[in-house]
Parts: structure tokens; sequence; C-alpha cells
């Protein structure tokens, strides 16, 4: 298929399926095109062989997606930006001990504890993986989705400061995640052997500290670039440009993009809103960045739905996901506590956060694209089914009671009660 056909249809589908969520079905947007997307696709297997040519036309277009490609080198870039140049600084200031100590301890917590218990429950199926293979599992479905659930938390009145640590740790956990990934990546290709624990480290910092010092430095020149001019179309193209391209060399430097994105989001938003834009071109630069945001959102949502209908499915390889679903959820509770636990006079934490940041952790578009990243030898078809049973439990399930387990809890305790 040609890219127009492809980019025409993806944004058709798109369209209709949030056109009937907003009409019938009212449910958050994102939430309700996956789940339209997964139930066509249930439907086109169903009936293949009643509409054979309308099943092989929607399997050619997901097949002709490279869904890897698409999100961690296209859209992971834009969606990053976007929700980072929303954050204030100065609220994340006071929240940055929590949201950091999530982001790179909880991280680190759930990747070893998720991988382990990934390790032994495959052997309990006759099914042994290498251990480092197991650990990239758990890196992979390890970083948070806050998109679902955002709105949601809203609805149900949890307080700001909450929502602030959701989405905060969302942007840089992705990062992380992705950071730690790649170095396993890199020991499980070249061989344990091979890699000292120096090796090991240097290539983390590289990768984390190169990407966090990198966002800082582009967020900086594309923050001198806005504030040397006053006109808000070319302002929106600055913003394009240092995202495009600023992806692009973080990656050719083998620095974290992702990180990169986050710093240099937060950088411009903030500092480029106190004294680089008019009124007129802050209000177009936030509308812009929503709408890419949303759209983009709606695109990736609607393709996990559709993924549906290129994976191998295989029995033994569901019901292994259907329990990590419970694993996952155990590692997310204990990634969190034990954290806050260590850290518990140093940092203010709202009554209940922690059940609300463990339902409220889903599992989104990364955890698949990492998992179809994965070499064949590295049991890349089993993880990717596996991740894909846990991301859809994760969006549907939690993404559709969180904000009744908000209100819950939010009935028995103030809001404003600090843990």
């Amino acid at each position: 298929m040609e890219i127009y056909q492809i980019i025409s249809a993806l944004i058709f589908l798109t369209m209709v399926f949030a056109y009937v969520n907003a009409k019938l079905i009212k449910w958050p947007s994102t939430i309700g095109i996956m789940a339209l997307s997964l139930i066509t696709s249930v439907l086109l297997v169903i009936f293949s062989k009643q509409v054979p040519w309308l099943s092989a036309k929607a399997t050619q277009l997901i097949r002709a997606i490279n869904f890897e490609v698409v999100l961690m080198q296209i859209m992971l870039s834009f969606l990053l930006f976007a929700g980072a140049i929303h954050i204030d600084y100065k609220k994340l200031k006071k929240q940055l001990l929590p949201i950091m100590t999530m982001a790179i301890i909880g991280t680190l917590i759930s990747t070893f504890l998720v991988g382990t218990m990934a390790y032994y429950l495959l052997n309990l199926f006759h099914l042994g993986a290498p251990f480092i293979h197991c650990l990239l599992f758990g890196a992979l479905i390890s970083p948070t989705d806050p998109i679902a659930v955002l709105g949601i938390l809203k609805k149900a009145g949890v307080p700001e400061s909450l929502e602030l640590k959701i989405a905060g740790e969302s942007l840089f956990n992705d990062g992380v995640a992705v950071v730690v990934f790649l170095t396993l990546l890199e020991i499980a290709s070249t061989g344990n052997g091979n890699m000292t624990a120096v090796d090991i480290g240097v290539l983390f910092l590289r990768e984390a500290v190169g990407g966090l010092l990198f966002g800082a430095l582009l967020g900086y020149l594309g923050f001198l670039a806005l504030k040397s001019i006053d006109d808000y179309r070319v302002e929106v193209l600055i913003t394009l440009a240092v995202v495009m391209c600023g992806y692009s060399l973080a990656n050719s430097l083998h620095v974290s993009a992702p990180l990169a994105m986050v710093v240099t989001g937060i950088l411009i938003g903030n500092k480029g809103r106190e004294s680089a834009l008019s009124d007129i071109t802050r209000d177009y630069l936030g509308k812009f960045w929503d709408l890419i945001d949303e759209i983009l959102n709606a695109i990736l949502f609607m393709l996990i739905g559709f993924e549906m209908l290129i994976l191998k499915v295989e029995s033994t390889m569901v019901i292994i996901g259907g329990i990590l679903i419970m694993l996952v959820l155990l590692a997310r509770f204990i990634s969190i506590f034990l954290p806050v636990q260590f850290l518990r006079k140093h940092m203010q934490l709202e009554k209940n956060s922690i059940p609300m940041l463990t339902w409220g952790g889903l599992r989104g578009g990364i955890s698949v694209a990492l998992a179809l990243s994965l070499p064949e030898d590295m049991h890349r078809n089993e993880w990717v089914l596996v991740t894909y049973v846990i991301v859809i439990f994760s969006i549907i399930v939690q993404g559709l009671t969180i904000g009744k387990l908000a209100k819950k809890l939010l009935r028995q305790e103030p809001a404003n009660t600090i843990l």
C-alpha cells in the first residue's frame, strides 16, 4: 500500500471510532477508540470466511505499518513533548522527589520483580527462557501511560498534586524504561560475559544523563529561538523543528531521546511561557500541541486494538499473560510502596495514593512497541502476545474502573490528607 493510502485509512478509521465513541459509548476517548478497534478486529477474525476481502484488506493495512517504528521513531517524540510542555515546573519541583523516585527506583524494582516472576512462571509451564530475556520483558512492561486516566481522575476530584505525580512519573519512566530496556538488550545481544559492571554503568549513564543534558541544551536553544521572534506561525514551526530534529539527533548521539524530549518540553513550556511567548503565541502553541497530542493518541490506541489481526495467539501464552496481569500489578504496588517507605520522612504523599498509583498505572503503546522491537531469538512472539494481553486488560479494565476507585477512596479520606 502507498504511504498516503495508509495514512488516509488510519485517519478515517480513527475518525469513525472517535465519532461512534463520542456519540454513543461516551467512554474516555482513547479507551473507547481502542475498545472499538479491538471489537472490529475480533469480528474480522470471526467472519473472515464470510468477508475474506475485508479481512484481507485490514490485515494488509496493519502489516504495512511497523508499529515499533511508528511509535518509537515518530509518535513518541511528539507525545512526550506535548505532555511535558504543559507541566508547571514550579508545581513539579514540589513533587520532584516522589516523581523521580517512582520513575527511576520504581522502574528498576518493577523490572527486576516482573522479570524474576516471569522467569519462574515460564519454567512452571516448561517454557524456560534465559533470565536476561525475562528482565527485558520486565523493562518493557514497567512504563506507565496516564493518557487514558487523567481525564477520569480530574472528574473524580483527585488532588492536583496526585495528578501531577501520575503524569510526571509517566513522562520520566517512559524514558527510564527505554534506557533500562536498551541496556539489557545490549547485554543480551553481546552476552553476559562480554560486559563488565562498569560497561553497563557507563552505557546506562550515557543514555540517561546524556539524554537529560542534551534535552536541557536543546530546550534552551529552542527558548532562545522563540525569544528572538514574535510570530506565532514561525514559533510553532520552531517547536516542531526542535522536536523532530532533536529526537533524531539524540538517537544519532546514542543518548536517550525520550528523556531529552521531556526535559526540552518542560524547559520550553515554562521558560518560554515566562519570557519568550506573547499571549497569542502561548494560546496557539498550547492548542496546537493539545491537538497533536489528542490525534496521535487516538491513532495509537486504534492501532493497539488492530494489532489483534496479526498476533499469533497461543492458548498457553494467553494463560501466562492472564497470570502475569496479577503479578505485574503486584510488582507495581511493591515498586511504589518500598521507595515511599524508605523516603517517607522526606516526601509528601496523599492518603490512599499508593492504591491509586498502583491501579492507575496503565500500560500502553510503548510496551507493545518495545516488545515488537525484540529479536526473534529472544522469544519475541511470546512476549508480544503476553504484553498485548496485559495492555488490553490495563486499558479496558483498569482504565474504566479507576474513576470509581478514586471516588470511593476520596469518600473515605479528605483529599488533602498527607501520608
